[in-house]
């Protein structure tokens, strides 16, 4: 027996994320001259969560419907990839970048996620990370 409590009809409450992790390039980003000549290694993660707006047919739940309800997550990669691609002497400016480009593509994200990890920094640590994130929600 379905109660109107039941969760399948409060659809209107889900969030839906979409997240793609451990994203890996070889980039050109860092504050010395010689990072921006020789590059590193980066991992990229973005995640982003926005309400759940099951698309209809014929007045039925269809969740497979296409795109126009969601996040396609081969634009989303081109996004951080085309950033990722340009030089930059912070991997603040990467990631802030990275969310510009996101916010602008998808206007009804209600929050997203960008962190970048650095692989080896300059600074002398044997095995080391550096990591830049930035997140906001709505």
């Amino acid at each position: 027996m379905q109660t109107k409590n039941h969760p399948h009809k409060q659809l209107h409450k889900l969030q839906r994320q979409v997240a793609l992790h451990d994203l890996r390039f070889y980039a050109y980003h860092g504050f010395y001259p010689e990072e921006q000549v020789l590059g590193n290694e980066f991992f990229v993660d973005v995640s982003l969560s926005f309400d759940h707006q099951a698309p209809r047919i014929d007045g039925r739940v269809d969740p497979d419907a296409d795109f126009s309800h969601t996040v396609n997550y081969e634009v989303l990669y081109q996004l951080v990839k085309d950033e990722m691609e340009m030089p930059r002497k912070l991997l603040e400016t990467a990631c802030y970048k990275i969310f510009d480009r996101i916010s602008s593509k998808f206007p009804f994200v209600d929050s997203i996620s960008v962190r970048i990890r650095k692989s080896n920094p300059p600074f002398g640590g044997d095995s080391a990370t550096a990591v830049v994130a930035l997140n906001w929600n709505r």
